[in-house]
């Protein structure tokens, strides 16, 4: 008994797995007390986000560092034999290799950040958490319209960032241009009509004229883009049945809905306080009797009677 006591204990293996075991708690208490007592301290979120998550990709490194030199003299012996399970394996878990690949691209490629509202597989969201295998988004649109939260969590596997296209509605440029239309009536006051609009435009969307424009010259130092104008502004197209005017502005990714009901509240009071001048246009179908039609049938086999 003490002999197998012994052995045990002055076993190598044993005694490699004891200070493997003491590193690792080691390495994973000092990663626990940073993060408690110095991440807590950062006030942005984003921020303390990214320290948690690099923190937590640290602790990995370091334990698979440990590992290797603890057990370095019992891996020349097994090297071949990982290599053929490793194509193997790499074979099976080819989905998960090209997810974590997209985990290194998303962190270090710049294509989205936790905060993003972004589009991923056809799913339109923000991003709540980028894992190593998954991306969680808090979705939005679907049976809710507009751009507002359903409630519906989504989790994407970040291969899909090599196989689709990802939209980013709050990458460098957080903002968006969108439009109202109007049709108007036939005889209205057209200039009072575009003046409602755009003073509608100023009010509302103005105050993000400046600020979207130089978040636009600081892409055109970055990429190759056209100059913009993000000021509001107005068009008109005559058609069959009305005039439509066009507002066109730029607004915060995040209030798109909020800003269009704004604008369209503020339009509806002025045109009711034009008196008529400015009259909103619907269509109409206006209902045609048919002529009266006479019809006289000749049979020619018979003479016609007088």
């Amino acid at each position: 008994m003490d002999e197998t006591l012994n052995d045990i204990l002055y076993n190598p293996v044993v005694g490699k797995v004891v200070f493997l075991a003491l590193g690792i708690g080691i390495i994973w208490f000092i990663i626990r007390l940073i993060q408690r007592n110095l991440f807590s301290k950062i006030k942005q979120n984003d921020n303390r986000y990214r320290a948690r998550k690099f923190s937590h990709f640290l602790g990995y490194v370091l334990t698979i560092i440990l590992i290797t030199i603890v057990f370095s003299d019992k891996l020349g012996g097994v090297t071949v034999a990982f290599g053929v399970a490793g194509a193997g394996i790499a074979f099976a878990l080819q989905e998960v290799i090209a997810s974590f690949a997209g985990w290194l691209a998303i962190m270090f490629g710049g294509f989205y950040k936790t905060g993003d509202r972004v589009q991923l597989g056809g799913i339109r969201g923000d991003v709540m958490d980028i894992g190593v295998l998954r991306t969680t988004l808090m979705e939005t649109g679907q049976w809710v319209d507009g751009d507002l939260y359903n409630g519906r969590i989504v989790l994407i596997a970040n291969s899909f960032v090599f196989k689709e296209p990802v939209f980013n509605y709050s990458g460098d440029f957080p903002f968006l241009w969108d439009e109202v239309k109007i049709p108007v009536q036939y005889g209205s006051d057209y200039d009072k009509a575009k003046q409602i609009l755009l003073k509608a435009g100023l009010a509302v969307a103005g105050g993000l004229s400046e600020e979207s424009h130089e978040r636009w010259m600081e892409l055109q130092r970055k990429y190759r883009l056209e100059d913009a104008q993000t000021d509001p502004m107005v068009s008109i197209i005559a058609n069959d049945n009305w005039v439509e005017f066009t507002l066109r502005y730029v607004v915060d990714y995040k209030k798109r809905r909020a800003t269009k009901t704004d604008m369209f509240t503020l339009i509806l009071k002025e045109v009711d306080a034009t008196n008529g001048e400015v009259k909103f246009a619907s269509a109409t179908f206006q209902l045609v009797e048919p002529s009266d039609l006479n019809v006289h049938i000749r049979n020619r086999d018979f003479p016609q009677q007088n």
